[in-house]
């Protein structure tokens, strides 16, 4: 029987997952601690933010505007504008990074080609156990805000925070798939997390930025970030076609990447 690629490269991340989730968990402890004081001056908050200047405000707000009275309203502001998208695209661009190109580095890649293994079901895999990791941090956030934000009266809706979190978790696979597609086609760890995190800050910059630069606003429904925040999904619930811009997005970066690895000669 044929090896598991899949499993085997979760099992490896095994320490690695259990780490990421202990962090945000701790995080979303951190933010639940200090909801309670935000809440009783929350008008304060949001009009010391109001008198910053507009292209700051954006650059915080594109989540829905700036409300801390209520905890869609503040884990917007908080949590899902900066912090989580921060945390899933750290993990997800270095996932991708080390699917295939980190494989070349260590020279590991080899072990896996002269086990009988095709190339593409070896980009498949990587790509699923990719997917996997998102989803499994993805389900620890809103299991956290669930059970930690009852404690501190912070009610968040259980659907409305599952489709927050699933946006959240197709933006992450995203730009990890961008990150497999760089290390597929050129087998360098480096270049394929620049690229990734480059292209992740001007995708944010563009939409966060786009209601004041008037020659952005055209190609803001393009960026990635315009489909996980752009409707509010804490507030709306999931948009399907935030879901499934996103889901085609990925689709076509996979196809390209299997394509690119087929073809390119691994030495």
């Amino acid at each position: 029987m044929r090896p598991s690629v899949t499993l085997e490269t979760l099992r490896g991340q095994r320490r690695s997952l259990l780490a990421w989730s202990v962090a945000l968990a701790g995080l979303i402890a951190m933010y639940v601690a200090v909801y309670p004081s935000v809440e009783g001056s929350g008008s304060s908050f949001s009009k010391l933010i109001e008198q910053m200047p507009d292209a700051y405000k954006a650059l915080f707000t594109t989540g829905g505007g700036i409300d801390f009275s209520t905890p869609a309203g503040y884990l917007n502001v908080e949590l899902f504008t900066f912090m989580g998208p921060i945390v899933i695209l750290l993990y997800a661009i270095n996932s991708g990074a080390a699917a295939i190109a980190g494989e070349e580095d260590r020279h590991t890649l080899e072990l896996l080609l002269v086990n009988a293994v095709g190339r593409r079901r070896i980009l498949l895999e990587k790509f699923a156990a990719l997917v996997g990791g998102v989803a499994c941090l993805a389900l620890v956030l809103w299991l956290a805000l669930l059970l930690e934000g009852r404690v501190a009266g912070m009610d968040v809706p259980v659907a409305n925070g599952a489709a927050a979190l699933a946006h959240l978790g197709l933006l992450g696979i995203e730009f990890g798939t961008i990150a497999l597609l760089v290390g597929a086609m050129t087998g360098q760890v480096g270049l394929s997390r620049g690229v990734a995190a480059g292209l992740a800050v001007i995708a944010y910059l563009v939409n966060a930025l786009a209601p004041l630069v008037g020659w952005l606003e055209p190609i803001r429904k393009a960026s990635p970030f315009f489909q996980y925040l752009g409707h509010d999904p804490l507030r709306t619930g999931v948009s399907v076609v935030g879901i499934a811009v996103a889901a085609a997005s990925t689709a076509v970066l996979v196809a390209i990447a299997v394509v690119a690895f087929e073809r390119r000669d691994v030495r």
